[in-house]
């Protein structure tokens, strides 16, 4: 199947070194590693990769590096550790939305999609934007692998759920235009979301060959 080879494909060019040292199992433990990833993010969007590395965001989250490294071995496996979470937020998004539209028409269930991740992406597209552009860049776990290749699984499911030719493609092509117009919108400081959705939605349907709603 397309999304199993796919994720096989990405496993096969992870590494060990992004992922994470160990993994908190304590309030006290769950709060270091909340305040470097904050302040992993915090410097990422203020200064961007030049001005990262384990050092500053050591300084940043108020603990000693030290402590950084009894989770995160390097710098890239922060990144590793920001990206996962950021596509285990927009696929938990993505699938709430294609639950509740279940029995709804492909029109609705594409918006309800559109509207859940321009929420995943409102709020800081700069890091959004940033952390794309390191996933790119970098090899990912297993873990991010799978999410990579379930978050475009529900929209695969949903075109061939009705019929559409080439949902294959047409769900990695639609996944890319939705992104792009939302980052782009979101970094010029758009703040009207209605009116984002209904553009977004008017390229998806002229792209599938439908009528606007």
């Amino acid at each position: 199947m397309f999304w199993t080879r796919f994720a096989m494909l990405l496993k096969d060019v992870t590494q060990a070194p992004v992922n994470p040292r160990k993994k908190p199992r304590q309030a006290r433990a769950q709060a270091t590693v909340d305040a470097i990833l904050q302040a992993s993010a915090h410097i990422l969007v203020r200064q961007g990769f030049d001005g990262f590395n384990t050092n500053a965001v050591a300084e940043r989250a108020g603990v000693s590096v030290g402590s950084l490294y009894q989770y995160f071995p390097n710098k890239d496996a922060i990144i590793a550790e920001m990206v996962r979470a950021k596509r285990s937020r927009l696929l938990t998004g993505l699938q709430a939305a294609e639950a509740a539209h279940e029995d709804a028409g492909l029109s609705e269930v594409l918006a309800a999609l559109v509207a859940a991740t321009i929420a995943h992406q409102e709020g800081w597209p700069q890091l959004s934007q940033a952390l794309d552009r390191a996933a790119a860049l970098m090899p990912l776990s297993e873990e991010g692998a799978e999410l990579t290749a379930a978050i475009l699984g529900v929209l695969h499911r949903v075109l061939r759920h009705h019929d559409v030719a080439d949902a294959e493609v047409a769900s990695l092509d639609l996944l890319a235009l939705c992104r792009g117009m939302i980052d782009a919108a979101l970094l010029r400081g758009e703040q009207d979301m209605d009116l984002l959705q209904a553009r977004v939605m008017r390229a998806v349907l002229g792209y599938l060959g439908l009528r606007a709603m």
